[in-house]
């Protein structure tokens, strides 16, 4: 089991992640989406396709572009469609 905080909260938790690149990617089923507020930023990546963010607001403080997801991944990275991964300050730690 992993789980994914930051500021004290508990961004994401689960037993199904998938790591790629160092990075482990939650099921967005196991965000607490109540913490996410749309982004207009994207990125592209060669073998994954479009990102697109998230920023986390978690008791006031923002965290901007802190979690991503790949809503229409290419072939290479399909096993990702549906989850989500974390950066700038988000913890992930097995549990």
């Amino acid at each position: 089991m992993f789980v994914a905080t930051w500021k004290g909260a508990v961004i994401a938790q689960s037993d199904k992640t998938i790591e790629i690149e160092g990075n482990k990617y939650f099921p967005f089923d196991s965000v607490d989406q109540t913490l996410l507020v749309d982004s207009a930023t994207t990125s592209n990546c060669p073998w994954k396709g479009t990102a697109n963010y998230y920023s986390l607001s978690v008791d006031g403080d923002t965290n901007t572009d802190a979690v991503w997801v790949y809503r229409e991944p290419k072939d290479a990275a399909k096993e990702i469609a549906g989850y989500v991964a974390f950066w700038r300050g988000v913890e992930v730690r097995a549990v």
